[in-house]
């Protein structure tokens, strides 16, 4: 490839805007004058502490977090708070419900079960995971402490299009796939997390979003690290926060907002999404499992049927300046990941490759 870029489908970490790794390029050795790079400078610095407060703030008005919520900016990963939503919010009834979409809300409510009794509310195993259980088939528990799913499954191709409705009962969301790419009423939700390697910044930031008043009610030995008390009152700096994640952020978020906003954003990812979706429909040779109302505008799983014609599109997708459309190891098949940053020059140009594919096999 030389020095040309590619069109970059991966799952994550993905791509991230042009714009905002040219700014990153340009500020690399010397940010605004300060003499050094953001990876060189404190995290206690005067200068690094604006750009933490200017990226909170902006991430506060693009995604409309009300007051009454923390915006906090960890490491671990999603991962970690697999374990750190339940230590801190289990306490309340010993109790707690998780819909199991696919493979990463497998994990977190396996995880879970260390903690307290997990009820399973919701499951789309029985289908492989091709479809998003409705609200009438959500099997809820009253005495819950907190409801739990995963509202974009990149593996399986799904997406949540509504929020499920739990009676009060606060809302545990796993948004690492989907967040900035369409409106989320965060009101809704107690707990709202995600790791940055997608829609926001390079692996190793993990945003949560998290109202004020769950926190404080931790399992006694939930470790110091993993306790959203101990993260708020320390304004997310305990200890050294990922500070180059968090100043990527607030460049990507600058990007976002040129784009209209979140409100902006999702105009641009539904059509990009719906063009690829059109073109798998109505192809001869492929074909997406997902049911409709259930598909996911972010990862779109797609596949031949064939396990040789599958390798063969991917082997001649890199050649024609693709990457990463091998799907999950787990399922096979194909799988473009159309994340923010993905241009929608890239979308098309991939529905092109598609169709000469699917006219010449």
């Amino acid at each position: 490839m030389g020095n040309q870029r590619v069109y970059n489908f991966s799952a994550g970490p993905s791509m991230l805007p042009l714009e905002v790794l040219e700014r990153a390029g340009a500020e690399i050795t010397n940010y605004q004058g300060s003499g050094m790079s953001v990876m060189e400078m404190s995290h206690r610095s005067k200068v690094f502490q604006k750009i933490f407060d200017d990226t909170k703030a902006k991430l506060r008005t693009l995604l409309n977090v009300p007051e009454e919520y923390e915006i906090l900016f960890l490491q671990g990963g999603a991962s970690s708070q697999f374990s750190m939503a339940p230590l801190n919010l289990i306490g309340k009834t010993g109790k707690a419900d998780y819909a199991v979409t696919g493979n990463f809300s497998n994990i977190a409510y396996k995880e879970a079960q260390k903690y307290g009794q997990i009820n399973l509310a919701a499951s789309s195993a029985d289908r492989n995971h091709t479809y998003i259980p409705t609200q009438d088939q959500l099997k809820l528990d009253p005495e819950a402490s907190y409801f739990y799913y995963c509202a974009n499954n990149t593996i399986y191709g799904t997406e949540w299009q509504y929020v499920p409705e739990t009676n009060g009962v606060p809302i545990v969301c796993d948004m690492s796939s989907d967040i900035l790419s369409r409106p989320v009423d965060v009101s809704k939700y107690g707990i709202i997390f995600a790791g940055a390697q997608k829609n926001m910044a390079p692996a190793g930031l993990t945003v949560v979003i998290i109202r004020r008043d769950l926190a404080g009610q931790e399992l006694p030995y939930t470790p110091l690290m993993m306790n959203y008390k101990t993260m708020i009152d320390k304004d997310s700096m305990y200890n050294t926060p990922p500070c180059w994640c968090i100043y990527m952020l607030g460049l990507v978020l600058d990007w976002l907002e040129s784009k209209g906003g979140v409100p902006g954003m999702q105009a641009i990812k539904h059509a990009k999404a719906q063009m690829l979706y059109d073109v798998i429909d109505s192809s001869k040779l492929f074909t997406c499992a997902v049911e409709p109302g259930s598909r996911s505008d972010m990862n779109v799983v797609f596949r031949t049927g064939n396990d040789e014609l599958d390798a063969k599109f991917v082997k001649e997708s890199v050649e024609a300046g693709f990457t990463n459309l091998k799907g999950h190891r787990s399922v096979g098949g194909m799988r473009a990941s159309i994340y923010n940053a993905m241009p929608t020059e890239g979308v098309e140009k991939l529905c092109d490759f598609i169709r000469a594919f699917d006219q010449n096999n």
